[in-house]
């Protein structure tokens, strides 16, 4: 069984700085995208950033303030969030695309969420 674990969220203050984590464990054969997504109180989720081998995709209202990084060796993925502000509020999830190895498809995978509140 496949597992996606974050960690890392919490309350700042605007212009602060917060650090998550996720952590994929099980049967994991191999993993192709990683990413993190958010989802306001009212709002559909959106990807805030993902990254794929060597290569990053960032949401406009991030970009410059984020960054996603991703250690292949220990199945984890980071999201290093500066200079955060009010509307950056929501829960992160931690998603992937992963081949157990039970399969040769890959599925989708999601975190169980983590909260980032952002408030003075």
């Amino acid at each position: 069984q496949v597992r996606l674990v974050e960690s890392g969220g919490g309350l700042v203050q605007p212009g602060g700085s917060l650090r998550l984590s996720c952590a994929a464990s099980g049967s994991i054969a191999s993993i192709n995208d990683m990413g993190w997504y958010r989802q306001a109180p009212g709002k559909e989720r959106e990807l805030v950033a993902t990254v794929a081998s060597s290569s990053t995709n960032y949401a406009d209202s991030v970009k410059g303030r984020f960054t996603i990084s991703r250690d292949n060796a220990e199945n984890t993925v980071a999201l290093q969030m500066n200079s955060l502000k009010p509307e950056d509020t929501a829960v992160y999830y931690c998603h992937a695309k992963i081949r157990p190895f039970s399969s040769t498809y890959l599925y989708q995978y999601w975190g169980q969420g983590t909260q980032v509140t952002v408030s003075s």
